[in-house]
């Protein structure tokens, strides 16, 4: 039993251990440590379009690398965070963020959920105040042959 606790742990170590790797390529890496931290911090934000809910720093999709190098250009053109954002915004829809803003057509997405839920809870309060409010069907009580005749049945 012992000569197998040791291999486990040493499994379960390296498992553990084990990150993922980013996809950015050597040759893709800016020469500038403050422009390529930037780049980065951009690409944490930027969606891959063909992995879906993965970074663009995380995927090795060609369109990614594509991305990457995108972003690259357009730091070292001297764009700012924001204007690089913007311009892959515009060059592939608000789709390519993995945070999407919250105004325009995204403002019906981000208030749907909420809208929903206090539709919901209004409907289901109007339901149970209607139900609260109808009156109980009146049972009439049995007449005598009735309960005569219910006596004979169970005594069978």
């Amino acid at each position: 039993m012992m000569r197998f606790v040791k291999p486990m742990a040493v499994t379960l170590a390296l498992a553990l251990s084990v990150t993922p790797a980013g996809a950015v390529q050597p040759d893709e890496i800016l020469a500038d440590p403050v422009l390529e931290e930037r780049a980065r911090d951009i690409s944490k934000d930027l969606r891959c379009l063909v992995c879906r809910n993965e970074n663009i720093d995380d995927s090795n999709a060609e369109l990614a690398r594509d991305l990457r190098l995108l972003v690259r250009e357009r730091l070292v053109e001297g764009d700012s965070n924001g204007e690089v954002i913007d311009y892959v915004v515009d060059r592939y829809g608000e789709y390519v963020l993995l945070n999407p803003t919250s105004r325009g057509a995204n403002w019906i997405l981000w208030w749907a959920g909420p809208i929903m839920l206090v539709l919901g809870l209004g409907i289901g309060f109007s339901f149970l105040r209607r139900r609260e409010k109808t009156p109980e069907p009146v049972v009439a009580a049995l007449s005598d042959e009735e309960k005569e005749r219910l006596k004979q049945i169970l005594d069978e």
